[in-house]
């Protein structure tokens, strides 16, 4: 059974920063494209960040220059560091996982099957 677990959120004031966590279980983590999402309440769960099997990174322009994916195949654990954060950075944070992810489309939430059960972050101003 695949399994995935977010830790890490938490409250920060803007400008503060955050390390979100993602550990894997029960799956095959190194070949696999891995995100983040983040969903705010009455919004859409929309991609945030993305990193391939190779390591190649994609990220939405509300995010760039401020938030770092990485993964370590090692420890099956997926990583979203979060700096500069604003109050918009508001929302529930989600892991996702598919083997089979196009590159062009990794920010898409449809091309995930696996998901974590998220983690709150809460940026006050």
């Amino acid at each position: 059974q695949v399994q995935l677990v977010e830790s890490g959120g938490g409250s920060v004031q803007a400008g503060g920063s955050l390390r979100l966590s993602c550990a894997a279980f029960g799956y095959i983590y190194s070949s696999n494209c891995m995100g983040w999402f983040r969903q705010a309440p009455g919004d859409e769960r929309v991609g945030v960040a993305a990193i391939d099997s190779e390591g190649s990174t994609t990220y939405a322009d509300s995010v760039k220059g401020r938030f770092t994916i990485s993964r370590d195949n090692a420890k099956n654990t997926l990583y979203l560091q979060m700096n500069s954060l604003k109050p918009e950075d508001t929302a529930m944070y989600y892991c996702a996982a598919d083997p089979n992810v196009s590159p062009s489309s990794s920010l898409r939430r449809r091309e995930y099957a696996y998901w974590g059960q998220g983690t709150q972050v809460t940026v006050s101003a």
